[in-house]
């Protein structure tokens, strides 16, 4: 557990603007068609099941407490003024200067490169702001959505971690680990 406490912010990308979720209904319903939607259930396993209003407020809650742990800093990406998806840093670890990016984009958005342009911005302030050295992107075999998501940014892929996540129904899968590192020079 972090004794520090972010800040949230609000940061820029080309064409979209990333601010701290909120527990208010429109971040909730965003949050919910997001968490909900059977691609992102088969790409990820979350902690809770995000299956109606209940439970879309206590996500936006755990995303804003995130931040007053400082164990993890959660956007919500919006274009214009929607929201297209989510971008965070995760167990973030400032003995070891390291966390892990996680991403999704609603089914609407997709195909546009939002979760990249989320991701590069999220990634130059973790590095910049918070000091940050090594970021993680993992990702499922397979996945290869978000395999060029993380090539396009400069994250490196480093191999296999073998059966390193279970699926909603119990079954291992493997994942490629992709890393960038502060030192790292432009994707």
């Amino acid at each position: 557990m972090n004794d520090r406490v972010l800040k949230p912010v609000e940061l820029q990308a080309p064409g979209l603007r990333l601010r701290p979720w909120e527990n208010t209904p429109g971040d909730r319903r965003a949050a919910l068609r997001g968490l909900a939607d059977p691609d992102f259930r088969r790409w990820n396993t979350p902690v809770a099941l995000v299956d109606g209003e209940e439970d879309a407020r206590a996500w936006t809650h755990g995303r804003v407490d995130g931040w007053r742990r400082g164990d993890t800093a959660s956007f919500a990406v919006l274009e214009d003024t929607e929201i297209r998806g989510h971008v965070s840093l995760n167990v973030i670890d400032y003995g070891a200067r390291s966390a892990r990016v996680g991403y999704w984009v609603l089914p609407e958005a997709r195909d546009r490169r939002i979760a990249s342009r989320a991701v590069q911005a999220v990634t130059g302030w973790a590095f910049h702001d918070l000091g940050l050295h090594r970021l993680e992107l993992r990702h499922d075999i397979g996945n290869e959505v978000s395999c060029r998501v993380g090539l396009r940014c400069g994250y490196v892929p480093e191999g296999v971690m073998r059966q390193a996540r279970f699926d909603l129904g119990g079954a291992p899968h493997d994942v490629h680990l992709h890393a960038r590192l502060a030192v790292d020079g432009p994707p």
